[in-house]
């Protein structure tokens, strides 16, 4: 398991290595075509600035040679916001004021039918607070049952379960779970978590072996930028990317790096990432990694998001509601978090187009997967 892993990685070494890192370490990182963790180490510190768009023209290089000039897009649908967990910095934070929303099978489908109607969206990513007594695998399990008819690739973002109930999902269509660790800072990990199952650490960061147990097709990465040092932080996920490549090479992985965004828990980030820190990391991790998808949310501004359509990022979300039944039912209830690009998807697909990209609604099929195994 990745925590035992993780025991051996000094949080405090690996920011004092990043920050010690030099011109001359960039520039051999920059000139290498398989990159380790100390080369991802030099490519995200302060050493790298002035190698920016070195770096830009090294990630544009490798999206395009691994991904062509396609963008895939997603729509995430919060299906509830009830919440055992006391995130400090979370707008479902179980001491927050606000209606608790479990959507019903009915409403569930009509959230399903109102995003069909927005775009011709086949990604879908189903969204919960953690409430397993009330919102737990069954119902998780019914939810993406429901979505079969209407869309061809289902993720989730839930709370972390165990093995055995990821390869029961996986029976109703599940194809890809996204996990933020939030922060790989075990020391003050539950300053921020104080109370709740995502309290325990180590339960949280081995969820990622349980899904490349499990079997599933793709995980999904992130930590929150705005509690620990981000540099760090992104580096100890470096690390986790390896160690899981390694022992669960079939999976294809995703990365997300999530910039803190005004929620109801009015938390203030400890540290803040500019749009020049966010590129030079998102190209640090495509030179690091050729193959990983980056994904970039409706968080960041849609003038951001187009820049970066072009340099690295893989995946976008668009029309994103972050409230539960947003898209048809409650679309006036309590945010997790307020997004930045509010575009629609159909004007996404047209800046997109615009700037000599191709968004793909539907890059995967069940189907596929079974021929691959058949060819194997």
């Amino acid at each position: 398991m990745f925590s035992e892993e993780l025991e051996k990685i000094s949080w405090e070494k690996t920011t004092n290595d990043i920050y010690s890192k030099t011109a001359a370490d960039v520039e051999a990182a920059l000139h290498k075509e398989y990159l380790d963790v100390e080369d991802f180490k030099a490519l995200i510190s302060p050493a790298a600035q002035p190698y920016l768009e070195v770096m830009a023209r090294l990630s544009q290089q490798y999206t395009l040679q691994r991904f062509g000039k396609t963008i895939s897009m997603f729509v995430p649908l919060y299906i509830t916001n009830s919440c055992t967990n006391f995130c400090i910095y979370c707008g479902f934070n179980h001491n927050n004021p606000m209606s608790r929303i479990i959507l019903t099978e009915e409403e569930i489908v009509n959230e399903y039918k109102a995003i069909k109607k927005l775009a011709p969206f086949e990604n879908l990513l189903l969204v919960t607070g953690e409430n397993p007594a009330k919102a737990g695998v069954p119902y998780i399990e019914r939810a993406l049952q429901l979505a079969k008819p209407y869309f061809s690739n289902l993720q989730i973002e839930v709370m972390p379960l165990k093995a055995e109930e990821y390869e029961r999902l996986t029976h109703s269509g599940l194809n890809g779970v996204i996990c933020f660790q939030e922060t790989y800072n075990k020391a003050n990990y539950n300053i921020y978590h104080p109370k709740g199952m995502k309290s325990k650490f180590d339960w949280r960061v081995n969820a990622f072996d349980r899904m490349g147990q499990a079997g599933v097709h793709k995980i999904g990465m992130g930590v929150l930028i705005g509690l620990e040092d981000w540099r760090t932080d992104i580096t100890m996920m470096a690390y986790h990317l390896r160690y899981l490549q390694k022992h669960y090479w079939k999976t294809k992985y995703s990365v997300n790096f999530p910039r803190m965004r005004p929620s109801e828990g009015h938390f203030q980030p400890n540290v803040v990432m500019s749009d020049r820190e966010l590129a030079q990391v998102t190209f640090a991790m495509r030179i690091f990694d050729h193959d990983v998808d980056i994904s970039y949310s409706t968080r960041e501004s849609a003038q951001f998001r187009n820049n970066m359509a072009t340099l690295g990022v893989t995946t976008m979300s668009a029309e994103s509601k972050t409230e539960p039944g947003g898209y048809f039912t409650y679309p006036q209830s309590l945010e997790q978090f307020h997004v930045s690009d509010e575009r629609t998807a159909v004007q996404v697909e047209r800046d997109l187009k615009a700037l000599g990209r191709e968004p793909v609604w539907k890059d995967w099929d069940e189907s596929f997967d079974r021929k691959a195994q058949q060819a194997v």
